[in-house]
């Protein structure tokens, strides 16, 4: 597969790799896969944190979807793993509202996993943006359809409570889920070279550059 990493997604080529890995047929059979895994972990135990609030586990295999397929990959995703998992428990009504939330939050994952170094920083900062969704869009879903007579202020709130007690929760199960499996996909060709271990932070640019000049100089003594 191509090694070639973006340092962000305002690209043409960024565009062009997304598109073209939504195409291949391991993306598709990868993703096939976690569309499975989230109906599955849907059935999972969901993890007590306080109180009420609850963590389940489907956001992991969204995550890894995002990662490996990317972008575009992750709209189709998106819209067909919220289908799939209503028509398999279709206990409440079918709500269009939230195939837009899922498709939004996995394109979101992308954006910040996709062809890039993946550290922890960029986890945090990925799974921050998609608790922000749910705080907002989540809460105008649970507003307009589900609100009780509740004003769309007190949802938020409420919602921005229990996110920000599972954010510290959720990063840490992605990363140490990426910490054992990023090494797997790379040996698997789902991940360029560089992406193939969780790092705990990039080096800034000029730290770089900074250091390879430094170890350029030769000493004195040196020929």
């Amino acid at each position: 597969m191509s090694q070639t990493l973006y340092k962000s997604p305002f690209s043409r080529a960024y565009w062009r790799c997304a598109a073209a890995d939504s195409r291949k047929l391991r993306t598709l059979v990868f993703s096939a896969l976690m569309v499975a895994a989230c109906v599955a972990l849907g059935y999972l135990k969901s993890v007590p944190v306080v109180n009420n609030i609850r963590v389940s586990w489907g956001f992991l295999a969204r995550a890894l979807c995002a990662l490996v397929g990317g972008p575009v990959n992750a709209l189709v995703f998106g819209a067909v793993e919220d289908t799939v998992g209503y028509l398999m428990d279709p206990t409440e009504g079918y709500n269009p509202f939230y195939i837009f939330t899922t498709m939004l939050g996995v394109f979101t994952y992308a954006l910040f996993l996709y062809r890039a170094e993946v550290t922890v920083l960029r986890v945090f900062l990925a799974k921050l943006a998609t608790n922000l969704q749910n705080v907002f869009l989540g809460g105008l879903g649970t507003y307009l359809w589900y609100s009780g007579g509740k004003g769309y202020g007190v949802i938020v709130a409420g919602s921005a409570v229990k996110n920000a007690i599972m954010l510290p929760v959720q990063t840490i199960m992605l990363v140490l889920l990426f910490g054992a499996l990023l090494p797997i996909l790379h040996r698997m060709g789902f991940l360029p070279n560089q992406a193939s271990r969780l790092k705990l932070w990039k080096r800034p640019e000029w730290f770089r550059r900074k250091k390879t000049q430094k170890e350029g100089k030769a000493a004195p003594w040196e020929g």
